[in-house]
C-alpha cells in the first residue's frame, strides 16, 4: 500500500509534472498545454485529470506538492541575453497560477519552492539546464527512459522538485 505521493511541478509551458511514490519516480507528464488562438496555455483540465487519475490509483496515500516558485524574468543583457516582456510575463504567471488552482481545487497541499532552493539541495545551483537532466538519468534509473532528450529537461526539474519536497515532508518542514 502506498504511503505518501509527492508530486513535483516545473510550471513553465515546456515544463512537467512528476510524482514520487513512496521517495520513487512515478509517471511523469510534460505540462498540458492547449491552444487558445494563436499561443499556448496550460491546460488545467488535463491537468487535473493526471492528478486524479494518480490519486485514484494510490488510495489511502497521503498528497501533496511542491511547486516551483515562478516570476517574470527581468531583462538581461550580456552572453545569454534575455528579454521578456509584459505580456509573456502575464502569460508565465497566469500558467503558474492554474497549476496552483488544480492541486487548490482538489484538496492537495502544496508548497511553494524557489528554483535556488531545490537547486542548491542537489548541487545543481549555477549549472545549464542540461545538468539537471544528466543528474536524473543517475539518480533516477527507472526514468531515465523519459528523461533521453534534451528538452526533458522540464521533466528532470519537475523529478528534482517532487524528491525536493518529499525530503521536506520526511523531515517536517513541508506544509502537508
Amino acid at each position: 500500500m502506498t504511503l505518501r505521493v509527492a508530486f513535483g511541478v516545473d510550471p513553465g509551458l515546456s515544463g512537467a509534472i512528476a510524482t514520487m511514490i513512496d521517495g520513487q519516480p512515478g509517471p511523469i507528464l510534460d505540462m498540458p498545454v492547449m491552444r487558445t488562438g494563436d499561443k499556448g496555455e496550460v491546460d488545467a483540465f488535463a491537468l487535473a485529470a493526471f492528478v486524479r487519475e494518480i490519486r485514484a490509483q494510490h488510495p489511502g496515500a497521503t498528497f501533496s506538492a511542491g511547486i516551483e516558485r515562478v516570476r517574470a524574468m527581468p531583462d538581461r543583457s550580456g552572453p545569454n541575453p534575455r528579454k521578456m516582456g509584459a505580456q509573456s510575463s502575464f502569460n508565465f504567471g497566469d500558467g503558474f497560477g492554474q497549476v496552483k488552482s488544480v492541486f487548490r481545487v482538489l484538496g492537495i497541499p502544496t508548497d511553494l519552492v524557489e528554483a535556488a532552493v531545490w537547486k542548491r539541495r542537489f548541487a545543481l545551483l549555477g549549472q545549464d539546464k542540461d545538468a539537471a537532466r544528466l543528474l536524473a538519468i543517475t539518480r533516477f534509473p527507472t526514468a531515465s527512459p523519459q528523461l533521453q532528450r534534451k528538452k526533458d529537461n522540464g521533466r528532470a526539474d519537475a523529478l528534482w522538485i517532487a524528491l525536493w519536497h518529499d525530503h521536506m515532508l520526511q523531515q517536517g518542514r513541508a506544509a502537508a
